[in-house]
């Protein structure tokens, strides 16, 4: 691929174009490094860095940059001086995910989220995260740096619409208000547990549909509202702790 193609890889379209997402960051490579170590999909990067790495021991083709060159590929102010470009994972099927849980985000719109929530899966491990059409890119730099490197070892799935999730999804939880608390005994037993965007939430007619059963997080009420990824980071937690 060449640099100015590289360049492109900061848009989406581009992104599902060429096959590729850009990993940038001493940190993230070396998480990059560690996932190609099992898994043969991620052996297929490529690394380029500026002199201040010219000595890194790759396992993947090196190529030196100029501090210059990296400025204009890398999408940080100030960039380290390493990136990695990595091939996208092929699509996950949902008849792959017989057995395992799931987590579900309907329009999830800020990367920081995402990328946090990628880190809780990652951490406890055994879900997968599902993506509604109109959610952020996974892929986009912001949501992999702040996924801290998690987003090489989540099952993802993307462009999953909401009505076919009883599909493959027999029993379905939703974070909601009002609901029984997560402590709840039968929270454990769902295999999808659905969120809504930052906003607006999931429409209660789908969730009325789905037959999605309502659960909430106690708390003192002295807000409106948790932020998503702090709700979707305790109700992992929740199902991992018995």
């Amino acid at each position: 691929m060449k640099l100015d193609d590289i360049k492109k890889l900061h848009q989406k379209k581009y992104r599902q174009s060429f096959g590729h997402f850009l990993v940038e960051g001493e940190h993230l490579v070396l998480e990059l490094e560690k996932a190609a170590a099992s898994n043969p999909h991620w052996q297929q990067a490529r690394l380029f860095v500026t002199s201040v790495y010219e000595h890194w021991n790759s396992p993947w083709p090196k190529q030196l940059i100029s501090d210059r060159q990296m400025a204009q590929l890398a999408d940080t102010k100030t960039p380290q001086g390493i990136l990695a470009v990595a091939p996208l994972p092929p699509a996950a099927s949902s008849d792959s995910a017989v057995g395992a849980k799931a987590v579900y985000l309907h329009q999830v719109q800020d990367p920081g989220n995402l990328g946090t929530i990628l880190r809780t899966l990652a951490w406890f491990g055994g879900m997968r995260c599902l993506l509604s059409p109109g959610s952020v890119d996974p892929y986009n730099p912001k949501v992999v740096r702040s996924s801290m490197g998690a987003i090489f070892h989540v099952p993802l799935q993307t462009e999953v619409d909401l009505d076919t999730l009883s599909n493959h999804y027999p029993s379905i939880a939703c974070l909601d208000i009002g609901g029984k608390a997560i402590t709840s005994p039968e929270f454990q037993n769902h295999d999808c547990y659905l969120f809504g965007n930052e906003a607006r939430g999931v429409p209660s007619d789908a969730l009325a549909q789905l037959g999605a059963q309502r659960y909430t997080i106690p708390g003192a009420a002295a807000v409106e509202s948790l932020n998503l990824a702090s709700a979707v980071n305790m109700a992992v937690y929740e199902l991992n702790r018995g």
